[in-house]
């Protein structure tokens, strides 16, 4: 069943391209800008990335999914991958997430207490067993002192990049990565920070300190070597800091 799983895999996505990459869905806004400074110096290596909640990805690398590099939302799935036996390389640190608030229909100049007001019906977070930014989500509810108040308010999408689709769709508000307000489709919106959008407190959730691996699938991948010591270059890390990511 594995061989066939990885078989398909292939068809549907990356093969034939040098380097196949699993990804956090927070890592999208970032990963055009990491890919084309990578590809400046090897323009010859081509990339494929497949985005997801990192505990989704998890669960397909060990069921046998041709990915040569992991880059979770978290250290923890990247553990869960080095502990039984599925990477190559020990996690290390690439980018530290921060969270945000959003919402186009609500002002939000009350902070999080506007989470509290009836007129918010709906406040989407990602899935917190599945995507650490929405674990981080539950943490600042909870550490805000109004997650009692807010609670049956929630829904869940199935990765934080879901949660900004449910956030810009219907939801009232939604917890998302910070990240994601630099992405180009939100420049139509004119967000306002302090009324649009507020970036949450980093002292009311846990760091989110995203890891990273080759794979045991990757770790004859020259070319995927490359792309992962590119990740953890300065080059890299001044991107991910002009996306919104703290470094560590």
């Amino acid at each position: 069943m594995k061989k066939i799983f990885t078989l398909l895999f292939l068809c549907i996505f990356g093969y034939g391209a040098d380097v196949n990459i699993a990804a956090a869905a927070n890592v999208a806004y970032a990963f055009k800008a990491l890919q084309k400074e990578f590809q400046k110096e090897n323009p010859d290596i081509s990339i494929n990335v497949s985005l997801g909640a990192s505990g989704n990805l998890v669960s397909q690398i060990k069921n046998g999914a041709p990915f040569d590099i992991f880059m979770a939302a978290n250290m923890k799935f990247t553990q869960n991958l080095y502990d039984d036996n599925f990477a190559s390389t020990k996690p290390v640190i690439y980018a530290q997430g921060a969270l945000a608030l959003l919402s186009i229909r609500m002002n939000l100049s009350k902070g999080l207490q506007t989470l509290k007001e009836e007129k918010v019906k709906i406040i989407t977070i990602a899935n917190p067993k599945a995507a650490p930014y929405g674990q981080a989500s539950i943490e600042t509810l909870q550490n805000a002192k109004i997650y009692e108040q807010t609670k049956t308010k929630i829904i869940e999408a199935k990765s934080i990049g879901e949660a900004l689709t449910q956030t810009l769709k219907a939801a009232d508000v939604g917890f998302i990565a910070a990240s994601a307000l630099y992405e180009d489709t939100l420049k139509s919106y004119k967000l306002q920070e302090g009324k649009n959008y507020i970036l949450i407190d980093p002292k009311l959730y846990k760091p989110i300190n995203q890891g990273i691996i080759i794979t045991s699938y990757g770790k004859d991948n020259a070319k995927a070597k490359k792309f992962y010591d590119f990740i953890l270059s300065k080059k890299a890390k001044e991107i991910f800091k002009a996306y919104g990511y703290n470094i560590p």
